[in-house]
């Protein structure tokens, strides 16, 4: 894969190379927020770092959001509960704080770009239940007439929920599959991603919480 990583510190930037090209990727750093912007559409992952010298890392999440999908993830310093929010709810598929090990890195990159590419195999490539429909092939998902402006991570939660509607699926199968892992760190992330969705989704009682196991939306796939 071609990462992008955005980082003004020179040795971090350095290991975060090393680490992405270890792995088999390749990789090339950027400094500031103004390039990342500049050279985006031929990168397949982005790291992002929210601490820039130009611009606020959060402002380039957000106009990056508005210009590609593909699989971003914030590495940062900033681990304040109003930071993690912020990044989750502009788009970003991940959040990891300063100081992190870069197998976790990795394993994290892997997830993120596992979830959202398209998968083998025979599937639906639409799923209607009452209003909604979610258009797996294009990753579109509207309410009647209503295109509903999903993050990469908000899509592939519904997608994961309506493709098994009528069944509970727990928080533990959510992370693995959104996550790659059922780590703590991450739970936070999907109850972010959750409430993102339900506000844009508008339909009251549609995702159920199931105390203490997970959720389910009802009804069967037209």
């Amino acid at each position: 894969m071609e990462v992008l990583i955005v980082e003004d510190d020179d040795a971090m930037a350095s290991a975060l190379v090393a680490a992405v090209v270890s792995a088999g990727h390749k990789a090339t750093r950027v400094a500031r927020g103004a390039d990342a912007l500049l050279v985006h559409r031929r990168f397949e992952v982005i790291l992002l770092d929210l601490g820039l010298p130009d611009l606020d890392g959060l402002d380039v999440l957000r106009k990056l959001r508005q210009v590609t999908s593909c699989p971003i993830l914030i590495l940062t310093a900033r681990d304040d509960e109003r930071s993690v929010v912020l990044g989750l709810r502009s788009g970003a598929d991940d959040y990891l704080v300063k100081p992190v090990k870069l197998v976790e890195l990795l394993a994290r990159i892997e997830a993120v770009t596992r979830r959202t590419g398209r998968s083998g195999g025979v599937q639906h490539h639409s799923i209607v239940l009452g209003d909604l429909d979610v258009d797996l092939d294009r990753r579109v998902a509207a309410v009647g007439s209503r295109v509903l402006p999903l993050t990469p991570t908000e899509f592939q939660l519904l997608a994961l929920l309506v493709r098994n509607a009528g069944s509970v699926v727990t928080r533990e199968q959510i992370l693995d599959a959104l996550w790659g892992d059922a780590f703590l760190a991450s739970s936070r992330s999907l109850d972010v991603h959750l409430t993102g969705l339900r506000a844009k989704l508008q339909l009251p009682g549609f995702i159920i919480n199931v105390r203490g196991v997970g959720y389910r939306v009802e009804g069967n796939p037209a």
